[in-house]
């Protein structure tokens, strides 16, 4: 390999002689020049990127992504990113125990994770970057593949510097692919090899094994990213594609009806006043739960619509769908002509910002939309993300896992109003029409 024709050391060749006189340890030894010693770093640098599945990364660094940038994030969003942030970059300047970085598709995990191998290669550290799919795969090929045996890529795998698995759960959940997964998890933790692993699922979705290793706070930092998926934001006007909050739009607590000129009880105007009171408040300070009851045409959907276009306004991520609708848009992804996976787009409803949810109680009462709805709420209400939800059910008639959620007076506020119909249908009403 020659050196750099301009090289006022070697002249090009590329490599030189010390002029030493005869018995010198140095006689005769050749040295790499400066000048090729870059031309070999570039090379083995390269080869590493090479080993490391990074080519076609090197363009996610720390430099570009954009930790609080993004448009359209809540502030708690835009917290757990530039946290995740932080932690990636603490990581990739001391490489050691494990970073497991959780949150829905397009929140930033593989960004992150790239730019911590392109960080540490950089510094000439052996990385390996697979989607874990990508890694049975190449598992299994190796049984084909006559220039590598299996044990030789297993063997590759599991000693690497660094090794990160990206999208952690996506893979096909075969008893083998199972086995070989926690083989490679197993023998790094026991080796408190440096790994990090991006995934979009709970530690309660995550094989019991495998869990229990990511579980340990000894070795593992477990980082959970709130934010939405930066290819999917808010559209034009603020509202996010899942959200019918743009056919509310007109519904905003400037023009809500306090029903001040119909003749109700005291007690019930009092009432619609403390509810449009508690609505206020939580819109300028979102945190916890938020849940209105009370009949059909109370004021119930005017309020949460007003909560969600006051946060929209302010540029949050806000989705507001009837529960009806939310369980129509998981169905449709089981269509043949769906482009969209049901768990990308549960993920969307899971990590919004804010999420109202709007007659809750009038859904279909399958065991799937039981059981989608309880996992939604449980997420939420694990992860302490903002949620509105009305309801002409009574507390008692709801599915008992949620009922208990939304009775913990730490976190939720139920808010019970007491005003008729006010499109004619209560008491006070056809009193007043017979009049």
């Amino acid at each position: 390999m020659p050196g750099d024709p301009n090289c006022p050391i070697c002249g090009g060749i590329g490599y030189y002689r010390l002029d030493v006189p005869v018995g010198h340890p140095e006689f005769g030894k050749l040295h790499f020049c400066d000048c090729r010693q870059r031309e070999i770093s570039h090379q083995v640098l390269d080869h590493l990127y090479e080993l490391s599945n990074l080519n076609e990364l090197r363009h996610l660094t720390f430099e570009n992504f954009q930790a609080r940038g993004r448009v359209g994030l809540a502030p708690r969003q835009a917290d757990s990113l530039e946290q995740a942030f932080n932690h990636a970059q603490q990581f990739a300047q001391n490489p050691r125990g494990w970073l497991v970085l959780q949150g829905g598709y397009g929140c930033g995990k593989t960004h992150l994770g790239a730019a911590i191998a392109n960080f540490v290669v950089d510094i000439g550290m052996p990385t390996l970057f697979l989607t874990v799919p990508d890694l049975l795969d190449a598992l299994r090929f190796a049984y084909d593949d006559p220039q590598s045996t299996f044990e030789t890529r297993f063997d590759q795998i599991r000693n690497a510097g660094l090794l990160v698995l990206d999208d952690f759960g996506t893979q096909n959940a075969t008893p083998w692919a199972q086995e070989k997964l926690f083989q490679i998890i197993n023998y790094r933790y026991i080796n408190r090899l440096p790994t990090v692993v991006t995934t979009n699922l709970l530690l309660d979705q995550i094989e019991g094994r495998i869990r229990s290793r990511l579980e340990d706070p000894e070795l593992v930092t477990m980082v959970h990213i709130l934010a939405s998926d930066y290819r999917r934001p808010a559209g034009d006007m603020g509202y996010h594609e899942l959200s019918s909050l743009d056919l509310m739009h007109d519904m905003q607590f400037e023009n809500f009806d306090l029903r001040k000129e119909e003749k109700l009880e005291v007690a019930i105007h009092r009432n619609l006043q403390n509810a449009y009171n508690a609505a206020l408040k939580f819109a300028k300070k979102p945190a916890g739960w938020l849940v209105f009851t009370g009949p059909h045409g109370s004021g119930k959907t005017h309020l949460a619509a007003a909560i969600g276009n006051y946060r929209s306004n302010l540029g949050d991520q806000v989705i507001f769908a009837s529960v009806p609708e939310m369980l129509d848009e998981l169905r449709a992804t089981f269509s043949p002509e769906s482009t969209i996976r049901l768990d990308k787009r549960f993920e969307e409803f899971k990590t919004a910002g804010l999420l109202i949810l709007d007659d809750l109680g009038i859904q279909s009462s399958t065991p799937w939309a039981r059981e989608k709805l309880h996992q939604l709420l449980d997420f939420r209400y694990y992860s302490r993300l903002p949620t509105v939800m009305t309801t002409a059910t009574p507390i008692e008639q709801i599915d008992p896992r949620l009922q208990s959620r939304m009775l913990d007076m730490s976190r939720c506020t139920i808010f019970a109003i007491t005003a008729p119909d006010y499109r004619g249908g209560g008491p006070s009403s056809r009193r007043r029409n017979k009049k």
